[in-house]
């Protein structure tokens, strides 16, 4: 899935170049790394993207290796249920038995040998009960408010370190996730899922009827000569819907399915904003980081992103404090207020938004 506006990281993050395809990772997107995160897993032909319809010739160019039959192109958005929907729709289609693995291009992940580990057993999971639905959790290092939790239960005979899930939690309150902290048996719920195509869809067909009506449609008419007008016309009046909330919850209480979790014991990172950002570069003593020339004075914890490596930001006297430089609009916040820069995005200028 690579269909996020994020906003978080404006101006370099904009309408006409979404965050999943900005160079900000040594010169590589958070697409092209999710896109490597799957060698050895899954064959480059078998990987399908998600995203906006608006977006499809940055995002071949960016993967290479990505077909015209691969590509679901979302007229709009219309949230997480239905973007993995319609990749269900079109893996069911194509084959009855297809075991797909949901992945985002939101993350960052290591090392790459526990992620292959866990996701093979995963796929191991979902192969010996089609009704079984698999999530990842990562073990939380702080009280997170912004993230969904799954509740492990008893372990799965026959699997390592494998669990049946309890329930889900949507971004729970401080205390509450202070204390899911603190139980050792909570994992944030990593947005990664493992599913059987057809056992997928027909659980969206109990839980949001009017979504898998539609979806219905777009797989009936993928691969005719009817598929784009089917899609632009359907896709739109999907009810917007996040998959945690339409499939995930709804199942956990459903005898009709199972819910796995599998932990990852790995370093995980949603690079939703600039303080997330910036912790993927090194620090100086101060705690300055920087993707381009600085010359700061009696500055600490200080994170400067350019567009421009060889264009040098002065900081004088500050603490705390994020810059974002690009060639046409310049943020400067604190740090510890960097959720607004999805409302400063919102209101600027049309050519920059």
């Amino acid at each position: 899935m690579a269909g996020g506006s994020g906003t978080r990281l404006w101006p370099m993050s904009r309408k006409a170049q979404p965050k999943q395809l900005l160079p900000l990772f040594g010169g590589k997107s958070l697409l092209q790394i999710a896109g490597a995160r799957l060698e050895g897993i899954v064959p480059a032909q078998r990987r399908l993207v998600c995203a906006s319809d608006l977006y499809k010739d940055q995002v071949m160019s960016a993967v290479p290796s990505l077909t015209n039959e691969n590509w679901l192109g979302e007229p709009t958005g219309r949230d997480t249920l239905n973007a993995v929907g319609f990749a269900a729709a079109v893996l069911a289609k194509r084959d009855p038995n297809a075991v797909f693995i949901v992945i985002t291009s939101d993350h960052l992940i290591e090392p790459h040998d526990e992620f292959v580990r866990r996701v093979n057993a995963g796929f191991e999971l979902v192969e010996q009960d089609h009704t079984r639905f698999v999530t990842f959790g990562i073990t939380p290092t702080f009280p997170a408010t912004g993230y969904g939790y799954v509740e492990r239960g008893d372990a799965i005979a026959g699997f390592d370190q494998c669990y049946m899930a309890k329930r889900f939690v949507e971004k729970p309150a401080k205390e509450i996730a202070q204390m899911y902290l603190e139980a050792k048996t909570f994992s944030w719920n990593s947005g990664m899922f493992v599913f059987h195509a057809a056992k997928c869809l027909e659980a969206i067909s109990w839980y949001k009827p009017e979504s898998f009506a539609g979806l219905e449609k777009i797989a009936n008419a993928w691969g005719t000569a009817q598929q784009k007008d089917i899609v632009n016309s359907v896709y739109p009046t999907l009810p917007k819907i996040s998959l945690d909330y339409a499939l995930m919850e709804p199942a956990s209480k459903d005898a009709r399915r199972s819910i796995a979790v599998v932990p990852m014991t790995v370093a995980w990172k949603d690079v939703g904003s600039w303080p997330s950002w910036a912790e993927t570069l090194p620090a100086d003593s101060a705690g300055n980081r920087a993707n381009c020339q600085t010359a700061h004075m009696d500055c600490k914890n200080i994170s400067v992103a350019s567009d421009e490596v060889s264009h040098t930001v002065s900081v004088i006297g500050l603490e705390n404090v994020i810059v974002v430089r690009t060639r046409d609009a310049t943020l400067i916040c604190r740090a510890d207020m960097a959720e607004r820069v999805k409302d400063i995005a919102s209101s600027a200028p049309p050519g920059l938004q």
